[in-house]
């Protein structure tokens, strides 16, 4: 490709996999995960994206809560986004695209975007490229482009696309006679059978200026909010704020609801790509390699006669098992979630009871991320609180202060740059400082290696909202 007709990269990141969970949380869903593989899924997104001959930089969509997570692991990679786009809140994919595009149309009035959720594998990276060129020829003349993924089996947990006559002049591109909702599976057999069909994939590859043209004339009010909260957005940091009050106002609905399902500009390019959504525990099963018994086997296990799996310890914990079989096993170091593979897709009514309890399960890991470092509990009662905190090189924690509890700090690796009152003090490895409740304090590893501590918290209080920002390098309130 040419320089001009570069393809822009817009990835989705605003998803919260409840369906994954206990790995996927509220505040680390599956997509910031190495669900399958050594890279998190956005991050192969991302890379997917990364040949600079055929691509701009990759414009995120993200949520607010995840956007240093989401910022770090993009430079892990190497990646530099043209922007990240923080939602305050979410309003499905039709407002992002709609963002997006707005954006993008700044920039250039031709642009053609890529859009992909960044919770996809794609197996066959060759492949995709050549149905990425397809779809762009037909964006280019003014077609709204998703991809139909050739059926491997009568799935009933995907939307199907039946496929129309073919577009005149493009190889291997079809007008999409219908979109269809998930089937039954007697359905989804005749669809199979029929060849007519594909599985819905969620990908599109979509001319800015007509998608903003189509959603214009199909959803005005969506255009209507999303063009004032980019209009009233603001750059914190690497990020792009959207307004929260006019983004707010706007309609929730999915680009398959608000445009794709009414205008006469939809095509769809059949793709074999090795694509998996990976929308539940099989999934991740159904791509991974298997032993003799067809088990899927990830952390510490011991195995006597189980068959068809999927096993994952993500704690130093052992799983033994004895007599199971078409089963799935998750422990991580707060929660162990076992469920009949047939069933697995009712994890997310899990995660609704336990939402519903008000239970810290439900959003965080016992390992929170900051943009920072992070920090685990080791153990808590009533009026204490133990925690390992790890500040990464360069990190410095909020200039803050406490109203019911005091804390100690101890260096066990690392060196620590302390501030207590008006006193500024260096920690090494076994030493240790005491901070007073109400004393303005702060910590910060100036050093070139992780600084890892225990904090010990006494008080009457030893909530996470017991804490008072001063001064914050992140922005944060």
């Amino acid at each position: 490709m040419t320089k001009r007709s570069k393809l822009y990269p817009v990835i989705l990141s605003g998803g919260s996999g409840s369906r994954l969970w206990p790995l996927s949380r509220a505040h680390y869903p599956k997509q910031l995960l190495p669900l399958a593989g050594d890279n998190t899924m956005l991050q192969d997104t991302a890379l997917r994206v990364s040949d600079g001959m055929r691509y701009h930089a990759p414009l995120i969509i993200a949520n607010n809560e995840h956007r240093f997570i989401v910022a770090e692991q993009l430079q892990q990679v190497g990646v530099s986004p043209y922007a990240i786009v923080l939602e305050p809140l979410g309003r499905n994919t039709a407002p992002a695209v709609t963002v997006a595009a707005l954006m993008l149309l700044r920039q250039d009035p031709d642009a053609i975007m890529v859009l992909l959720p960044s919770d996809h594998v794609i197996g066959d990276q060759q492949a995709f490229a050549a149905a990425v060129d397809k779809a762009a020829q037909a964006a280019g003349a003014g077609q709204l482009v998703t991809f139909g993924i050739t059926p491997r089996h009568p799935e009933t947990g995907y939307g199907y696309i039946k496929q129309g006559d073919a577009v005149a002049s493009q190889n291997d591109i079809y007008s999409v006679a219908a979109f269809v909702e998930k089937p039954d599976i007697s359905t989804a057999e005749g669809y199979l059978a029929s060849g007519d069909y594909l599985w819905n994939s969620g990908m599109f590859v979509l001319p800015a200026q007509v998608y903003i043209e189509e959603i214009g004339r199909l959803a005005p009010d969506i255009l209507k909010h999303c063009t004032a909260a980019l209009e009233k957005s603001f750059s914190d940091l690497d990020f792009v704020r959207l307004d929260e009050a006019a983004f707010a106002a706007c309609p929730s609905d999915s680009i398959d609801y608000a445009v794709m399902e009414h205008t006469a500009r939809a095509a769809v390019v059949p793709a074999d790509i090795g694509w998996n959504d990976v929308g539940a525990w099989p999934a991740l099963w159904d791509i991974a390699e298997k032993d003799e018994r067809g088990n899927v086997c990830l952390g510490d296990n011991l195995l006597l006669d189980v068959s068809n799996s999927y096993l994952r310890a993500e704690d130093d914990r052992l799983i033994a098992a004895i007599g199971l079989e078409d089963l799935i096993v998750i422990s991580t170091d707060d929660a162990v979630m076992i469920a009949p593979k047939a069933r697995a897709g009712e994890v997310k009514d899990l995660v609704d009871s336990l939402k519903s309890q008000d239970r810290s399960e439900a959003i965080h890991h016992r390992r929170v991320y900051r943009p920072w470092g992070d920090y685990k509990d080791i153990d808590q009662e009533e009026r204490f609180r133990v925690k390992r905190i790890i500040v990464k090189p360069g990190g410095i924690l909020s200039l803050q202060k406490h109203k019911h509890r005091s804390e100690h700090w101890v260096v066990v690796k690392g060196t620590a740059t302390v501030t207590c009152g008006e006193e500024e003090s260096i920690l090494r490895e076994n030493q240790s400082v005491y901070i007073p409740k109400g004393v303005v304090h702060r910590l910060a590893n100036a050093e070139a290696e992780p600084l890892h501590l225990i904090e010990v918290q006494v008080g009457d209080y030893v909530g996470e909202d017991d804490i008072i920002r001063i001064e914050d390098t992140y922005g944060r309130d």
